[in-house]
């Protein structure tokens, strides 16, 4: 049974950095708003301690600030070194302007 629960409005993320960094279950988790479409992934680094909300966003993925690698957003999986380790990905919705993230990962 799933449990979902709101963690921010849609206005809330940044028009100009399109990210957000929010807490699930008192874990730091990242928004993304992708041209309208909602995603969220953990948001600390695998790699390092670096917050992705703090990233660089382009095309789908996002840069880690401290040692430069990159995610697809979508999928969590690393696109080239020094990462190796997939993101975790929570599962998504909108209901009406809240956006709510299912309280454990997808």
């Amino acid at each position: 049974m799933s449990n979902w629960k709101p963690v921010a409005m849609i206005h809330d993320i940044s028009p100009d950095t399109n990210t957000l960094r929010v807490t699930l279950d008192g874990e730091a988790v990242c928004l993304y708003n992708l041209d309208g479409e909602i995603c969220a992934t953990q948001d600390r680094c695998p790699h390092g301690n670096a917050s992705l909300a703090d990233g660089y966003l382009e095309d789908g993925t996002i840069e880690c600030p401290l040692h430069q690698g990159v995610f697809d957003i979508r999928s969590g999986k690393p696109q080239c070194p020094p990462v190796t380790t997939d993101l975790k990905c929570y599962e998504v919705k909108v209901e009406g302007e809240a956006i709510m993230l299912r309280s454990e990962p997808a």
